[in-house]
């Protein structure tokens, strides 16, 4: 009964029985109360038809006269009856459909056929978001610039009514409902040829979990990105095979700990997964020594076990006298507390508890103590941005924007695992010149890293070039396709050829059909360089600087022709 129109009819089924009982009384009345002719006298009664006619006209309150004939005053005491009759059973009728039209249930049965509808007449490639809240609307964001199309879910209601109100290009799908439930995510696409994969993303990591099983029963063929902080719900998502599961916690320290042993690296792995077309994060080189943790939770924790490895020395502070078994109880606010733990001979020092009041006040407090303490702080929530800006700390973890970064660089680029894999193996002086050059591509924003393969789908024209004629260089292609005089300001990190990965190729290196590439670029020149890829024309002149017109036909139709 989830049907609009099915629900509209059981609904309305004791007014519609109402009129059609009224309907019924009066008319058949009418066929039997006698009238009278022109000249008076006593004449038959109306027929069916009249009668209908007669009544269809007067109960609505339209009014047109007696026909065929006046009425004789029986008729009309009749009529006066019915008239009163059809008004109540009209009335009970529209109060009962005005009460439908203003019911929760309806509108929501609305609001349901409506999204449903939407989503099954996409047609190209989306993503499912499931949870719309610091995370999800930051993925909603960079997808809808990098014209990807989406679907979301989301259990609060209000935040889908603020999407709706957010500037997106589009018109996105978006329904309040309870993502752990499989019914929501069959009607939001799960099943649909189209949908490219699923992001479990919610607060609740037992919805993200419900969200990660249903969709490994129900379509295991497509990807699942899901969020997880604690351990046993991460080790239940793997068994269960989840593709990616992202711990905020865990990244954050892997970042920490990087930057501390090997700084250039992380600052490229920042540049290569941040947000597209952000501005360029200030350089992080946290020191090795003697730091203090305030905070030792889950985060704690995951930064305790990877920096420790990494040279540096831990006092925790932490309110219970559990946690802090081997350290200060408190929750470091306070500076005798902090003079306890040796602010004033510390390098570092880590706000690190779940409220964001307190880790500003941790950091304010330990800075004015230490001018030249590294101070590292944990903001929960988005909306405290223009706190923690104004603070102004070295390094600061937001785990919705760790993993909307990570969400967008895994299902974008897929190539950029495999390339960051191989980091490992580069020196600091390797890393440091590549960082050079992609702070250059964008004026002070994070370039956007993407992948393209050159094949039939995604390349054509690049394809059909280098089956049909002598394979050209990557410095070739790498120009712009208005003026091909002007290089593109991309740079190419790798390209993938079956089971070779050949880093940081030079404008030399010869391309082949199928090649997988993965280039850093602003968004401006990644629409350029697709563009040239794909379409013959606008191929062969940055190949050959010649200027060919024509549709895709009568190009076909000139490469059949026999060379004269």
């Amino acid at each position: 009964m989830n049907n609009a129109f099915f629900l509209v009819l059981r609904r309305m089924r004791a007014p519609i029985i109402l009129l059609i009982a009224l309907y019924g009384i009066s008319v058949i009345g009418l066929t039997l109360v006698p009238g009278v002719d022109a000249a008076g006298q006593p004449a038959a009664p109306l027929s069916f038809f009249h009668a209908f006619y007669f009544i269809s006209y007067t109960a609505t309150t339209i009014g047109f006269g007696e026909i065929p004939n006046a009425f004789s005053d029986a008729q009309r005491l009749w009529v006066i009856v019915c008239i009163y009759l059809t008004v109540v059973g009209w009335s009970y009728s529209l109060v009962t459909l005005i009460a439908l039209l203003q019911d929760k249930g309806f509108q929501n049965t609305l609001t349901t056929n409506r999204f449903a509808r939407r989503v099954r007449i996409l047609k190209e490639p989306f993503y499912l978001i499931c949870g719309c809240g610091e995370t999800g609307s930051l993925i909603a964001h960079n997808f809808d610039r990098l014209n990807q199309a989406f679907v979301v879910l989301e259990k609060n209601e209000l935040r889908v009514q603020e999407l709706d109100l957010q500037d997106f290009k589009t018109d996105t799908p978006a329904l309040a409902a309870d993502a752990r439930l499989p019914d929501n995510l069959l009607l939001a696409g799960l099943k649909h040829p189209r949908c490219r994969g699923v992001l479990a993303v919610t607060n609740d990591e037992e919805s993200n979990l419900a969200v990660a099983i249903a969709v490994r029963l129900l379509n295991p063929d497509i990807p699942v990105i899901a969020r997880s902080r604690s351990p046993a719900v991460k080790a239940n998502m793997a068994s269960f095979g989840t593709d990616h599961i992202i711990n905020p916690f865990e990244r954050f320290a892997d970042y920490l700990a990087m930057a501390v042993a090997a700084p250039e690296r992380f600052r490229l792995i920042e540049l290569l997964t941040g947000l597209p077309e952000t501005p360029i994060p200030e350089p992080h080189r946290p020191p090795a020594g003697h730091w203090i943790l305030c905070g030792y939770g889950r985060f704690g924790r995951a930064v305790a076990e990877r920096l420790q490895p990494a040279g540096v020395t831990l006092t925790i502070i932490d309110p219970s006298t559990k946690e802090a078994s081997q350290g200060i109880v408190g929750d470091g606010t306070e500076a005798a507390t902090l003079k306890q733990a040796g602010i004033e001979s510390a390098s570092g020092i880590i706000a690190g508890s779940d409220n964001d009041v307190n880790n500003l006040s941790i950091a304010v407090t330990a800075a004015k103590l230490n001018p030249q303490l590294f101070v590292v702080t944990r903001q929960n929530h988005n909306a405290n941005t223009p706190l923690f800006e104004a603070f102004r700390g070295d390094f600061s973890m937001v785990p919705s924007h760790i993993v909307a970064q990570e969400c967008i660089a895994i299902l974008t680029t897929p190539l950029l695992a495999r390339f960051l894999a191989r980091l490992r193996d580069k020196s600091e002086d390797w890393s440091q010149h590549l960082v050079v050059r992609l702070q250059g591509l964008c004026d002070g924003l994070t370039p956007t890293v993407w992948g393209i393969r050159l094949n039939i789908s995604e390349a054509p024209a690049a394809c059909l070039a280098l089956i049909d004629s002598p394979p050209f260089r990557l410095g070739e292609i790498l120009r712009d396709g208005r003026d091909r005089t002007q290089p593109l300001a991309a740079v190419a990190l790798m390209v993938e050829r079956s089971d070779e990965c050949f880093l940081l190729p030079d404008d030399n290196f010869r391309l082949a059909a199928d090649d997988h590439l993965l280039l850093a670029s602003p968004l401006d020149t990644r629409r350029n360089l697709a563009l040239t890829l794909h379409n013959e024309n606008e191929l062969n002149y940055v190949l050959t600087g010649q200027e060919q017109s024509g549709s895709w036909l009568w190009q076909r139709l000139r490469r059949m022709q026999p060379s004269q």
